[in-house]
């Protein structure tokens, strides 16, 4: 296969070439006109025209490529699908920047091996080494001969926010990540090894341990910067998570961050953020639970928070909607072990957002929304997760009102960013495990975990992404017939488990011994 340099005449004259030689083997589609290239919605670069005035696409007997749009195929996300590979389960795209087309790369994301793989630096170097394998007699496609791993985005973000370029952080790839998505990676395009260069990657979705629901993932690719880089980001939707993510990081001083960042937004949006006063230590030491010094941050600036499109964030003692039955108070762990925050309510139906504390040690952790319906919980049981923390959920509304603020109907856009507060809204799901699986593991945690009751499921729930959607009825091993005994959150939230209700052992069947006499 050709590694750099060929020419467009080069590539079009080899396959005019084997077109006449084998007519039977490769179909080449008529070429466009400079008319039709210049109507097209990105730059055609001259050495791309130089082929697509001659080839507008080929078919062999295992490839179709289109070269350019037809009827209403359109360029989008900073590429060009060619075609696809694998019989419909990948796609052959390129990038079509502004300076040239390329790079060329097969992504192929389904199976137990995902694959995804840079096959040229450019588009005239792939056609020119299509041609090649072509006359060799080689149908598939080129395999990686070097590798390359992907980078979270998250990860290249907060590196760079750290202030830690200049020791292997490229600003440049920074920039194009912006603040990075826990679901997104990145191949970085530029300086690989050589070609074909496989990546080393992976969806976040799983299609093993039985589908969740519609089986429906999807990796969504994109090639940004004018070829400089590629994003996988994956859609996971009706399967369960694969691996872990890597989350944004919680600031150490987020508690005086939140407050300062909400205090901001009420003096300069106060038709859209109203903030109601905070408590005295005093207050909180008289409270049921101890207050951490994080929490009690919040609590003497801000008592409430309302914010236009969200439901009112009321964290002090008393409010009337936090009120729950004495049944789903027990399921939720009773006195100490949560504290609410908001009611939220979807349609007909209400979940209950609370902070998770460790009643062993008093910690405030993480923030979760569970059913407000005693028998819904009962019969479906399920939570959402929301935020590592108090100042963690009150970092995200305030970044998330910035951004609503910044555009019409503030409302609207809050309300449609925040869908995720109610349980199983359409956010990733975690796969819960029976705690069985848990037996010798070395985390203290999990091994923790498996003292819980025979039939007891739970999931790890500190490297999944937020917000996330625990659905435990949707495990294979939850018996459909279940009920939930009671929700169980170890770690101030950190493993979220759901006790069944035991299922009664019959009684033995009497033993009738004949009386011989």
């Amino acid at each position: 296969m050709y590694d750099a340099g060929p020419s467009a005449v080069d590539a079009v004259r080899a396959l005019k070439e084997l077109a006449r030689e084998r007519p039977d083997e490769l179909e080449l589609f008529e070429g466009f006109t400079d008319a039709e290239l210049d109507g097209w919605a990105v730059a055609v670069p001259e050495e791309v025209r130089g082929v697509l005035r001659e080839i507008g696409g080929l078919e062999t007997e295992d490839h179709e490529y289109r070269f350019g749009p037809r009827g209403r195929e359109v360029f989008a996300d900073g590429c060009w699908t060619l075609g696809e590979t694998d019989f419909g389960e990948g796609s052959l795209i390129v990038g079509v920047g502004a300076t040239g087309w390329g790079p060329v790369v097969a992504v192929n994301p389904w199976g137990p091996d995902p694959d995804v793989t840079v096959e040229a630096s450019d588009f005239t170097t792939w056609l020119a080494g299509f041609a090649e394998r072509l006359a060799d007699g080689v149908a598939d496609r080129p395999r990686g001969t070097f590798s390359v791993p992907a980078t979270s985005t998250v990860a290249l973000a907060e590196a760079d926010e750290a202030g830690e370029a200049g020791i292997g952080v490229d600003r440049e790839l920074a920039a194009l990540v912006g603040r990075g998505d826990p679901l997104t990676d990145l191949v970085d395009l530029h300086g690989l090894p050589g070609y074909p260069c496989s990546v080393d990657w992976e969806p976040y979705f799983s299609t093993f341990h039985n589908t969740a629901d519609t089986g429906s993932s999807e990796v969504q690719f994109e090639i940004v910067g004018e070829g400089r880089a590629l994003l996988l980001r994956s859609v996971v939707s009706g399967d369960f998570l694969g691996r872990a993510v890597r989350r944004h990081r919680v600031p150490a001083d987020a508690a005086r961050r939140a407050v300062a960042e909400l205090r901001e937004l009420a003096d300069s949006c106060p038709d859209f953020v109203v903030l109601e006063a905070g408590c005295a230590d005093s207050d909180m030491d008289g409270w049921s639970v101890p207050v951490p010094e994080d929490v009690r941050t919040v609590f003497r600036e801000i008592g409430g928070v309302a914010i236009a499109g969200l439901p009112a964030l009321r964290p002090l003692p008393g409010a009337p909607e936090h009120a729950v039955d004495p049944e789903l108070h027990r399921m939720l762990g009773g006195d100490g072990s949560y504290w609410p925050l908001a009611r939220i309510a979807y349609g007909r139906s209400h979940a209950l957002a609370q902070i998770r504390i460790d009643p062993a040690t008093g910690r405030w952790g993480y923030v979760v929304s569970v059913p407000g319906d005693g028998e819904s919980l009962r019969t479906y049981p399920e939570l959402a997760l929301l935020a590592e923390s108090l100042p963690d959920l009150l970092l995200t509304f305030a970044r998330l009102a910035r951004r609503a603020a910044a555009g019409p109907d503030f409302a609207a856009r809050m309300a449609r960013d925040t869908r995720w507060l109610f349980p199983n809204t359409g956010e990733p799901w975690p796969r819960p495990a029976p705690v069985g699986e848990w037996v010798g593991s070395a985390d203290p945690l999990l091994a923790a975990a498996t003292e819980l009751p025979d039939g007891t499921h739970a999931a790890d729930l500190r490297a999944v992404p937020i917000p996330s959607d625990l659905c435990f009825y949707r495990a294979a091993g939850w018996p459909h017939a279940a009920r939930l005994e009671r929700l169980h959150f170890a770690a101030a939230g950190r493993l979220a488990a759901a006790v069944p209700v035991p299922v009664p052992v019959p009684a033995p069947e009497p033993v009738h011994v004949p009386v011989v006499g």
